[in-house]
């Protein structure tokens, strides 16, 4: 599954294609977080496919350590960083405040600039 496979696609007016704006919620702490010291070759990716079974989560560890650069999959070597434990709520939020529709083929026509 790639990265931005969940990502709708839309169209301008005049026919050009390109991805929504997505938006990403807030991660509040939990008392069932985990944390670990990043080594290498640790990627967000492979983190949340240990973690959470699916590598596309990617982001929810990113965005929950969000005083780390926001600039890479690969977060810095030997820092502790935070993984949520219950993603479910986090998906749900996810999922309502993007309004993805359950069909990412379809297309919203929009002005044009």
């Amino acid at each position: 599954m790639g990265r931005y496979s969940q990502i709708p696609v839309r169209k301008t007016l005049k026919g050009k294609r390109y991805f929504a704006t997505n938006r990403y919620p807030n991660i509040p702490l939990s008392s069932n977080d985990i944390y670990v010291i990043t080594t290498i070759g640790d990627r967000y990716d492979t983190l949340a496919n240990q973690y959470y079974k699916n590598s596309t989560y990617w982001w929810i560890i990113s965005i929950a350590n969000n005083t780390l650069k926001q600039d890479s999959l690969t977060p810095p070597i030997g820092v502790q960083i935070r993984i949520p434990n219950n993603i479910s709520s986090i998906l749900s939020q996810y999922e309502s405040i993007n309004n993805f529709p359950s069909d990412n083929s379809s297309q919203t026509n929009i002005n044009s600039y």
